[in-house]
């Protein structure tokens, strides 16, 4: 039957840590064990080295080092099963170390999530299939947060849109479908573009199968798994396809995090900084064991890659950054300044004459924690300075200047003289891609009189070899050239055999949806727009389709709506894109809309009524970014959550972490032409 526990990160957290300790208890003794670099950062999320330690772990190590040592006659290897790279690299090392050890080992293999055919056949043709024990670490969903919920595939932008590989597609179907097993079904799937489409077929096909093999199954093993009525507590499940809103990956983030993500980079929950900009970090008794220069842990326990670099954790265990991290970076000052007043107050008051027993007492039990708090002060001090004077730049200002023009709605034209100039001035050609593929994507693609010229500057300032990166973001749909022929498919989405639009219409998006707000109010935010200084991210608006329409509504058009429904508080979820079929058609790619319901409507209906009417039960939407997701878009969708009231409650799920360098990065060729 369908639970009616609320979604709970914590639950998924201790199911992970407990399903790969028991498969590490599973191989007795000591052992070494070899980790993919990708999933060190996840691991260390939910167990800690010294537990790996209690569970017989002696060594730890990367698998793209190939440094794994003979040391133990254990050796288990735990990696991605999806990549043919990977599998290769585990079937050599097995070979080396068998070739150059003197003794027996075991070699266990744990594919994350899945086993594969693929890992099987290479296995098998290198000769070493026979010799491993293979079982799989089913790690999906990784919590980042209490609400937000990540894939952790760093490869899924560039699969899904430039090597066009639905793995990452179907690995999101099967996280999915694990929520609903533990949830019941999403009463509702929601959704925008092609690739959003084919995760709600996955999911409903899935299903189907479910319920295939329940009626199948003699003795109903099935059925107590899966026999599921539409659940209690998430209320819809809404898909947004990252190519339907590639300009807000484009824009630069200009929240807090956001910042923090694209100066220093945020990975999981940690932002590697100078340790001149920081400090160096307060040190650290050593581990009860040394395992030699090459030994490598997880993420929670790295061994630094400099002595100049410092690695700081950012999640809510921080409550300064719990307060910081979604502002927008023009008020950070303030809100810094005034949580420093307060720590010089309450020290202050330790001097304060005639304190009772009870007063001290109470101050030396908070002094820990103001401790804490004037430590973490001092880093975000340090990393705000650090970030006004990368914000203060003259680069800064004129690559947020073309930014700002292009998400207006200006005349692309006029902003090419700060393109060509930056080009001359030898600007990183991330930056300069950046904003060339924002350009196309708010444009329906660049004239190719323009495309050809800026073609010209960037192979001659910066090497022929991006002639492939040219011909690589064109296939992922950054960087296009705008084809008059097609005008009718971008003027009319009906001229789409399939009724979908294939180019977005932002002129007309831009209007009907309000992506742009003159008037942002950054300190006291009225609306998702203050992430970006303005611009109101498009995914983030269609969340809004959804469940504040009356805001929406009075938003885009203030002279029919209400006066009542001003404020975004007042908005109901009404789960449906309905009033918004005009403007959702001018979006690219089709729209989804799907109702689930259980088989069974006498058991469902039962199982309602035990459950009651459900009025004073908290109602979850799942967002789920398939492709990525921004810190920005992050902090509109917490904005939004506030809004909701306490009845509802939103959680962020996604593949994984994107920002605008990433998704350029996909299709940058990282290879030059070498003189003979």
């Amino acid at each position: 039957m369908a639970p009616t526990a609320t979604l709970d990160a914590s639950d998924i957290t201790e199911k992970a840590r407990r399903d790969l300790l028991q498969l590490l208890e599973g191989v007795r003794g000591k052992k070494n064990l070899v980790i993919e670099k990708s999933l060190a950062g996840p691991v260390g999320l939910f167990v800690k080295f010294s537990t790996l330690q209690e569970y017989g772990v002696d060594k730890v190590f990367f698998l793209e080092n190939n440094n794994v040592d003979s040391t133990q006659r254990n050796v288990i290897f735990l990696a991605r099963g999806e990549k043919a790279r990977q599998v290769q690299a585990i079937a050599e090392q097995i070979k080396r170390v068998r070739r150059e050890s003197k003794q027996d080992h075991e070699f266990s293999i744990f594919w994350v999530p899945r086993r594969t055919l693929v890992s099987d056949q290479i296995l098998e043709e290198t000769g070493v299939l026979g010799e491993v024990n293979v079982a799989e670490f089913q790690m999906y969903f990784v919590p980042l947060e209490k609400t937000v919920l990540s894939l952790e595939m760093d490869d899924a932008f560039s699969d899904i849109y430039l090597r066009r590989d639905p793995t990452a597609i179907f690995l999101a179907a099967r996280a999915l479908m694990l929520l609903q097993k533990s949830q019941g079904l999403f009463p509702r799937i929601l959704g925008k573009g092609e690739n959003a489409k084919s995760l709600a077929n996955m999911l409903l096909h899935m299903r189907a199968e479910e319920d295939i093999d329940a009626s199948s199954d003699p003795s109903n093993a099935h059925v107590h798994s899966f026999d599921l009525t539409p659940s209690a507590t998430i209320d819809n499940l809404i898909i947004i396809d990252r190519e339907v809103d590639f300009p807000t990956v484009l824009l630069t983030q200009l929240t807090y995090e956001g910042l923090i993500d694209e100066t220093f980079g945020i990975q999981n929950n940690q932002t590697e900084v100078d340790s001149s900009i920081t400090g160096a970090a307060p040190s650290q008794p050593p581990p009860q064991q040394t395992s030699g220069a090459n030994s490598q842990a997880p993420a929670v326990q790295p061994p630094a890659p400099s002595a100049l670099k410092r690695k700081i954790l950012l999640d809510s265990t921080d409550k300064l950054y719990t307060q910081l991290r979604d502002a927008n970076f023009a008020i950070v000052g303030t809100l810094l300044s005034r949580v420093a007043r307060r720590l010089q107050s309450d020290y202050d008051s330790r001097h304060k004459a005639n304190q009772s027993i009870n007063e001290l007492r109470e101050f030396v039990n908070k002094l820990p924690s103001y401790q804490a708090e004037q430590a973490s002060l001092k880093i975000h001090i340090s990393l705000a300075d650090e970030l006004k004077k990368v914000t203060n730049g003259d680069l800064f200002l004129r690559v947020l200047e073309v930014q700002q023009n292009l998400a207006a709605g200006a005349d692309p034209s006029t902003v090419h003289e700060i393109i060509e100039e930056l080009i001359a001035r030898d600007c990183s050609l991330t930056t300069v891609l950046r904003l060339l593929c924002l350009e196309s994507c708010v444009s329906g693609g660049l004239r190719q009189r323009d495309l050809e010229h800026f073609k010209r500057q960037v192979l001659q300032g910066y090497g022929y070899q991006h002639l492939l990166t040219f011909a690589a973001l064109e296939k992922i749909g950054l960087l296009i050239p705008r084809v008059s022929a097609g005008a009718g498919a971008y003027l009319n989405p009906l001229a789409n055999p399939s009724g979908a639009a294939t180019v977005t219409d932002y002129n007309l998006v831009r209007k009907s949806l309000k992506l742009f707000v003159d008037d942002v109010n950054e300190s006291e935010p009225n609306d998702i727009a203050y992430v970006f200084s303005g611009y109101a991210p498009l995914s983030v608006r269609l969340v809004q389709c959804i469940l504040q329409k009356p805001y929406l509504a009075q938003l885009t058009n203030p002279r029919t709506a209400p006066a009542a429904n001003s404020q975004p508080s007042t908005a109901t979820a009404s789960g449906n894109w309905k009033g918004f079929e005009d403007v959702l058609a001018r979006i690219k790619g089709p729209t989804v809309d799907e109702v689930q319901k259980g088989h069974n409507a006498a058991a469902s209906q039962a199982r309602k009524t035990l459950q009651g009417s459900g009025g004073g039960q908290v109602k979850t939407s799942i967002v789920f970014f398939l492709g990525g997701v921004t810190f920005a878009e992050i902090a509109a969708l917490r904005y939004i959550d506030g809004q909701l009231g306490e009845k509802r409650r939103l959680i962020v799920a996604t593949t994984s972490m994107i920002k605008g360098d990433t998704a350029v990065g996909a299709g940058m060729e990282g290879r030059s032409f070498k003189m003979r």
